[in-house]
């Protein structure tokens, strides 16, 4: 670190630090199902992949309806309390999934104090596979509603304390870094979920990575303070973050930023909402797929279990990690170029868009090896990443930020749709082609279906970054909200 940098201090990185390790539970919570569904709780169910399409596209509704009033939950609580209790309640609905099997005894046969092991015996007597379903499915669709509601307050709350501890020229690399936390959790969940599922059971995965929410709660309470109330950050540092307050009080006819709140309907008026939500429907999707149906591709495809596709998942989420370069590329072309924030945010995104385009070969090549499309959804999932990491930071170089919680939540809500109709569709999709042996383009059958997918995620980034460069051509921030 350089002697400047040593100078104003560097506690804003601190909290970074607690942005990504918020980030990283977020999405381990999220993955315990979608490593575990297939090799355990399926089995024991009778799910098909239908039912499990259902639950995701499910828990991707919630999810976006809940980033909408997460938002303006964050904004009205603030970012504090706004965390405290996204995450506390995605931790209890995490831990919920784990009682399902209990839960599904009880309703069907009276059976409720059996424990976990019990539950098992009791439904595996119930011939009637259909109610088993039903219920079940009905459950797992709850706790996933209740992780859901929790989970969509950690993005509008990271990126709010981002807004409040970074200027505009460092957002892009501090929100790469905490976003990175999805990656690193992505890459985390299949080295050890899948084994503690088969160790202690599938319903200690979630209760044990569930776990972890509540332990990082501690560490907010006693680590965040707005940055000039923290006794922690020097007036150096504060100085330094506030940079951008300064540079604009000396334009003419600058006026600060009111604190009054702000009408909801008002935020729909600008284009930049627009521009920001569309590019999270048409990206926000492609990621959500990759994460959900990656072992599910593995096992349908090449007939891996959870344990054997640990290795090729962990490669895959380790070449993501990448996207950290996300973050550093828009402030090479601000430092070095002389574009301003805006321009060298969407430069990068057009860079970034290309690298999914990748994803039209991968099942081609998946026939020479299997680690040909897990480098490619590799890649490409890295390349959403640092997308993520840019149009998330769009909405800071836009908006003031008493509205940025407010908008990023608009954008969850626009996201989560389109996570909600990729995942509906992919389930539907492959148990057709399953069933039918569908013939498409070479390919039979499920692959059939996932080369479909792959083709229509790889030319996502293009269309929504033509549709929000179209919608905001050149930087223009919002002044009068």
């Amino acid at each position: 670190m350089s002697e400047t940098n040593k100078s104003i201090g560097k506690y804003r990185w601190t909290i970074c630090g607690l942005l990504f390790f918020a980030t990283t539970i977020n999405y381990l919570d999220r993955q315990v199902l979608s490593l575990t569904w297939k090799d355990f709780i399926a089995p024991e169910f009778h799910w098909t992949n239908n039912d499990y399409g259902n639950i995701t596209a499910l828990f991707s509704i919630f999810y976006a309806i809940s980033m909408l009033f997460a938002g303006r939950f964050v904004d009205w609580m603030d970012t504090k309390k706004g965390f405290l209790w996204a995450i506390g309640i995605w931790s209890i609905g995490a831990c919920l999934h784990a009682f399902c099997g209990i839960a599904t005894s009880g309703i069907i046969t009276g059976e409720w104090f059996v424990g976990f092991e019990g539950a098992k015996d009791v439904i595996s007597t119930v011939n009637d596979t259909g109610m088993v379903i039903n219920v079940s499915v009905t459950l797992f669709i709850f706790a996933r509603f209740v992780l859901a509601v929790g989970e969509a307050g950690n993005f509008p709350a990271a990126i709010k304390t981002t807004a409040e501890f970074f200027p505009k020229k460092d957002r892009a690399l501090a929100t790469s870094i905490f976003n990175a936390g999805a990656t690193v959790g992505a890459l985390a969940a299949p080295i050890s979920i899948p084994f503690i599922a088969r160790a202690f059971g599938w319903e200690a995965a979630f209760i044990i990575i569930g776990a972890l929410g509540f332990v990082w709660m501690g560490f907010w309470i006693f680590m965040y303070d707005k940055p000039e109330k923290h006794k922690r950050v020097s007036a150096a540092e504060l100085e330094y973050i506030h940079q951008d307050i300064t540079a604009d009080s000396k334009i003419e006819g600058y006026v600060a930023e009111n604190t009054d709140k702000i009408a909801f309907m008002d935020c729909f008026k600008y284009k930049q909402t627009w521009a920001f939500a569309i590019g999270k429907f048409m990206t926000d999707g492609v990621w959500w797929f990759f994460l959900f149906w990656a072992p599910a591709y593995l096992s349908s495809v090449y007939g891996m279990d959870s344990t054997q596709a640990a290795l090729p998942l962990f490669v895959l989420y380790m070449i993501t990690l990448l996207s950290i370069i996300g973050g550093w590329l828009p402030t090479y072309f601000v430092e070095s170029k002389g574009m301003n924030p805006y321009e060298g945010r969407m430069r990068a995104m057009l860079i970034f868009a290309f690298f999914p385009l990748l994803a039209l070969i991968a099942q081609p090549l998946g026939h020479i090896s299997y680690w040909l499309p897990v480098i490619i959804i590799g890649i490409s999932g890295a390349a959403h990443q640092a997308w993520s990491a840019n149009i998330f930071t769009t909405v800071g170089d836009m908006f003031p930020k008493k509205a940025i919680a407010t908008i990023t939540g608009i954008g969850g809500l626009a996201g989560g749709l389109g996570s909600t109709l990729i995942n509906k569709s992919s389930g539907l999709l492959f148990d057709y082609t399953k069933e039918t042996n569908m013939l498409f383009m070479g390919f039979e059958g499920i692959e059939a279906g996932y080369f479909i997918i792959f083709s229509i995620c790889s030319v996502c980034y293009l269309i929504g970054w033509i549709i929000m460069k179209s919608l905001v051509p050149k930087y223009s921030p919002i002044t009068d909200l």
